[in-house]
This record gives C-alpha cells, sequence and structure tokens, in this order.
C-alpha cells in the first residue's frame, strides 16, 4: 500500500499543480485552435482533398500535436523539480523510482487528456466535428497510449539534463520530426518513397492514422490493429527506457 499511496501521491500533486496553473490551460487549448482556425483555413483555401474540408483533415493531427509538444515538455519540470529540491525529497521517500516515475506519468497523462476532451468538446461545437461514444473512448485510448511513449521520452530527457535551456533544444530537435513526419498536416498516400519510408518508422505517424480512422471515419492507411500494436509497443518501449534512466538520474 506504500507505493500505491505514493503513486496516488505524485499524480495528485502533479494533477493540483496543473490545475493551478491556469495560463498553462488556456494556453494549451488556445494554440492548437490557432492552428485549427488559421493554418486550417488558410491553406485550406488553396488544397483540395477530393472536396474533403482541410481543416476536417488536419484536426486528429492537432490533438495529436496536443498530446506531442504537451508530453514532450512536461520533462520540464524535472528540472524545476531539481532546482527547488522537491525532488531530492522524493526521492528520500520509501518509494522505489519507478513507482516516482509512473506517478510523473500518469499525472503528465491525466493532463494531457483533459487538455485533449476540451479540445475535442470545441471541435464537436464550432468546427463540424461528430464524435460517437466508440469514437471517443477509442480515440482516448490511443492518445493515452501516444502520451505515455512521449512523457517518458520527455522525463527520460529530463532526468539527463541540467538546464532549462538545454532541455528546450533537445525537445524541439526531437518533437519536431516527430510531428512534421507524422502525416498529421499531409495525406500519406502518394508520396515520394524516401519521404513515405520516414512517415511509416515514425511512430507518432500511428497516432494520427488511428485518430484519423476513428474520429473522420476514413480506412486508415496502415490498418487499425498495426496502429494500436505500434502505439502499444511505443509505449512499452519507452517506459523500458525511462525507468531505466529514472534509475540512473543523478541529483
Amino acid at each position: 500500500m506504500g507505493e500505491l499511496n505514493g503513486l496516488y501521491a505524485l499524480w495528485y500533486r502533479e494533477f493540483k499543480v496543473f490545475l493551478r496553473e491556469r495560463s498553462r490551460v488556456v494556453a494549451s487549448v488556445v494554440q492548437p485552435l490557432m492552428w485549427l482556425v488559421i493554418f486550417g483555413t488558410g491553406l485550406g483555401a488553396s488544397i483540395a482533398l477530393g472536396g474533403e474540408n482541410y481543416q476536417t483533415f488536419i484536426y486528429p493531427g492537432i490533438l495529436t500535436m496536443t498530446s506531442l509538444f504537451g508530453s514532450l515538455f512536461f520533462g520540464l519540470y524535472i528540472i524545476m523539480d531539481r532546482r527547488v529540491d522537491f525532488l531530492k525529497e522524493v526521492l528520500v521517500a520509501p518509494l522505489s523510482r519507478t513507482t516516482i516515475f509512473f506517478g510523473k506519468v500518469l499525472g503528465g497523462a491525466t493532463d494531457g487528456i483533459i487538455e485533449v476532451v476540451i479540445l475535442m468538446l470545441l471541435g464537436s461545437l464550432f468546427f463540424g466535428i461528430h464524435f460517437t461514444v466508440l469514437s471517443v473512448i477509442a480515440s482516448l485510448v490511443a492518445i493515452f497510449l501516444l502520451m505515455v511513449s512521449i512523457l517518458s521520452i520527455g522525463l527520460t530527457i529530463g532526468s539527463m539534463m541540467n538546464s532549462l535551456e538545454g532541455f528546450g533544444l533537445i525537445s524541439s530537435f526531437v518533437s519536431f520530426p516527430l510531428f512534421f513526419l507524422s502525416g498529421a498536416l499531409f495525406p500519406i498516400k502518394n508520396l515520394p518513397s524516401w519521404l513515405y519510408a520516414f512517415v511509416s518508422v515514425n511512430p507518432v505517424s500511428y497516432a494520427v492514422d488511428a485518430l484519423r480512422s476513428m474520429i473522420l471515419g476514413v480506412p486508415a492507411a496502415f490498418g487499425l490493429v498495426p496502429d494500436f500494436a505500434v502505439l502499444v509497443a511505443f509505449a512499452l518501449l519507452m517506459i523500458g527506457v525511462g525507468t531505466w534512466a529514472f534509475g540512473r538520474m543523478r541529483i
């Protein structure tokens, strides 16, 4: 019960921090909406997708973008916790580092799911996105798997870095290729073979593909079963890397 109580305490702490940072909540919702309204409308005016609205087409990709960037930059809190000695206090508690790691991951995933649910509500109300109970549940499962993976990457980077500036450079180097090579902003059909190769080895591409299929009702380019298989495998791999990095972290 001690490990479970510790896990709950760490999750609850991250959740409370998220609720208190109202500017973070607002920014996490406004930024994706700006992409949808400005980028989707502006570029959509000159792009034809067989009659499909471009703004609607990129909506699943924008949900993925929110999950990706928010989860990766969550690793910043490791560096900040280290600076205020909070992490040192946690590490001297009778908890395993694996429990501490999972507490952070679950806290970050909870924050991200709340942001995504808000965007889903706004998408349904203002952007003509039609959800069903099944599509919402399946989409949240896919997003959760992606978030766990990316949170693990962010926490791994944070555990190895000592400066916020260094973390920002490394995380940007990781996040932008993952996003722009995911097919979030363009169809992956008829891509040049060299570009398709990069898209197909990018795990985030399978999250975009799954969300686009479940939300918009279009056939999945890779297939829904392979999409979820890749997301599960990616999550397990990154959890393993993250727990290893956390075990070697120095304060």
